[in-house]
């Protein structure tokens, strides 16, 4: 985690299901070219991040939202992302937990452990993978309203405080488990 202090902030919000329904008929190339886009910047402003996954610099990793009817694969090298309905049954590990949860612990804001024991998060597979990735996002320190907001050019500012406000809604407030920045 970004602060050792971080803790899981209680039960987080998921998304309600007549979301994810409505969400269902939805592109994904829209998304995936979004969030291909953040993890190409997240990846120039921290080009050593996939370096920490050591021998795990291949693998591929599934990552569900188990309250939206997607999910994506990332790829370390080269830097990639997916998203697709279904994952494939050839990676490496997959991690399911809410989205709450998972941007929560993206960004370091909650224990994944404490995750875990709670079975709010699940992980198969290769679970030393898993620790590689966990340490390399950890130590990369992420902000998503900025890597997101750094999409929008010119209307980057009033994005980021949107997204801010968005996360502060979703995971709880900015300060918690920031004290490390």
């Amino acid at each position: 985690m970004n602060d050792p202090s971080a803790a899981s902030p209680g039960q987080l919000p998921t998304i309600p299901p007549l979301v994810a329904i409505a969400m269902r008929p939805l592109p994904l190339l829209p998304l995936q070219f979004a969030l291909g886009g953040v993890l190409q910047r997240i990846h120039r402003r921290n080009p050593a991040m996939f370096d920490r996954l050591g021998d795990h610099a291949r693998a591929r990793f599934g990552i569900k939202p188990i309250d939206l009817p997607f999910a994506f694969v990332v790829e370390a090298r080269p830097p990639r992302l997916s998203v697709v309905r279904e994952l494939p049954k050839d990676l490496d590990a997959r991690i399911s937990a809410s989205l709450a949860n998972l941007l929560a612990l993206l960004e370091g804001r909650v224990d994944g452990d404490a995750l875990m024991f709670s079975r709010e998060l699940v992980v198969e597979g290769d679970v030393e993978a898993v620790l590689a990735l966990r340490n390399a996002i950890d130590d990369a320190q992420l902000d998503l309203a900025t890597e997101v907001s750094s999409l929008f050019g010119p209307l980057g500012a009033p994005a980021r405080r949107a997204l801010e406000a968005a996360r502060g809604r979703m995971i709880g407030s900015s300060g918690q488990g920031e004290s490390s920045r």
